[in-house]
């Protein structure tokens, strides 16, 4: 009897199956993409900053007390030999990138030598020695490479990057140019409190931040002007993490309150703070700390397009559900005196109601297969066209449309339901 209700009247069981196909299609992109979008939306927001900041116990203590970054006498330093094990902390695959930092004030000169007193030379500016894209040697026997260049990958750069050990090369940022007629290829002299070096400026830095006004240059150089060989201010990470939650704000505030299993958790999430903590771990001396303005705004924006693709979802089944219920209802309708023979030779209520389940179960699996097969393309052509990258194919997407889907055929065929429980053979057997 299925068969034969199946092979009647095609076209309406085709658009029903067209009409679970389409919400399917949207409840698998959406889902697939939601899946998928804490990955893709924090590696886009990672290649703004930094959003983890590392520094010496010293130095953060007294920038607490000043509210200063970089504030007087803080000359605690962290060792720049300690940086690859950031990369050795049990989330260090979310570890993207890291840079250290030493700043020194340092006088500037246009040209290639001292003064003749050998005092510093010109107007004083601020030097920033950095790692370019320094290759590592981690502990562990791997290899890294950490550095501005992805971490600054923003940055406009008039000319080019320098490398690590171009010692003789340095960037200067726009601000400062303009307001010392520097240019691409001018040799300068910067005396800083230790040591004197002669750099080339290689590129300018268009930014609108500190840079500007400052000369950037290979951490080595900017120790040996500041004499403090071997040593870093800060690092800047830049890590994956997981927008923060009640528990992730709870350990941010005290980790000694969390119970043991709320500990685990926490440690074996990869939040900004689990991840500082661990980054406090491997260098007992530092004091690590989340950016709190990059990760809540990154869980914001999480948190605000699942909500957006949740919302898709529930409105495409929705609607998937009410064509449904129209086509059966109106299938159901016109086959009224057929349903109203079964009833009058003895078939129950029951019997009816699970012969036209099982009609929409068959029709409602055509079009979820359908429907499921094309949702991965369209989740695919999202995710190139927005991230870039493919979307991953995940089991438990697949598990939940099939849910969905069963809802859907489930809640659209309870009208037909209800009007078949109503239906009275007499009546549709004389006409009325």
């Amino acid at each position: 009897m299925v068969r034969g209700a199946l092979t009647r009247d095609r076209s309406k069981r085709v658009m029903i199956a067209a009409t679970t196909a389409l919400g399917a299609s949207v409840a698998t992109a959406m889902l697939g993409v939601m899946f998928d979008v804490g990955d893709k939306v924090n590696q886009e927001l990672k290649t703004y900053g930094a959003n983890i900041t590392v520094q010496a116990k010293g130095a953060a203590v007294l920038d607490e007390l000043y509210q200063v970054e970089g504030a007087p006498a803080a000359r605690a330093a962290l060792n720049e030999a300690d940086l690859p094990k950031i990369k050795t902390i049990f989330w260090a695959f979310n570890i993207l990138d890291f840079a250290p930092f030493l700043s020194t004030s340092a006088g500037l000169a246009l040209g290639g030598a001292p003064d003749a007193a050998g005092s510093p030379a010109g107007d004083p500016v601020t030097v920033v020695g950095t790692w370019f894209a320094r290759p590592l040697d981690l502990p562990t026997g791997e290899h890294a490479v950490a550095g501005i260049l992805n971490l600054r990958s923003w940055w406009d750069v008039e000319g080019g990057w320098i490398a690590d050990g171009d010692e003789d090369l340095a960037l200067v940022g726009a601000g400062l140019a303009e307001a010392r007629g520097l240019a691409l290829a001018d040799t300068l002299t910067l005396s800083g409190p230790e040591g004197t070096a002669t750099v080339k400026v290689a590129g300018i830095v268009n930014t609108s931040g500190d840079e500007s006004s400052q000369v950037i240059v290979p951490l080595a150089t900017a120790q040996r002007l500041a004499g403090r060989a071997g040593e870093v201010d800060s690092v800047e990470v830049s890590a994956l993490t997981t927008p923060d939650n009640d528990l992730a704000r709870k350990a941010a505030r005290n980790p000694q309150s969390l119970t043991i299993s709320e500990w685990e958790t926490w440690y074996c999430t990869a939040y900004a703070s689990s991840i500082a903590y661990q980054i406090e771990e491997v260098i007992p001396e530092a004091v690590a700390k989340p950016v709190r303005q990059v990760t809540e705004s990154s869980g914001s924006i999480l948190a605000k397009t699942r909500l957006l693709m949740l919302l898709v979802t529930a409105l495409s089944l929705i609607a998937s559900a009410l064509a449904i219920a129209n086509l059966v209802t109106a299938n159901v309708i016109e086959r009224a005196p057929q349903i109203g023979l079964l009833k009058a030779v003895g078939a129950a209520d029951g019997s009816v109601v699970r012969l036209i389940l099982a009609e929409m179960a068959l029709v409602g699996l055509a079009g979820g297969l359908v429907g499921y097969a094309a949702g991965l393309g369209f989740a695919q052509l999202i995710g190139h066209a927005v991230f870039g990258s493919a979307i991953a194919a995940r089991p438990v997407v697949a598990l939940l449309v099939a849910g969905l889907v069963f809802l859907v055929v489930l809640g659209g065929s309870l009208p037909s339901i209800r009007f078949l429980l109503r239906l009275r053979p007499a009546d549709v057997l004389h006409g009325r």
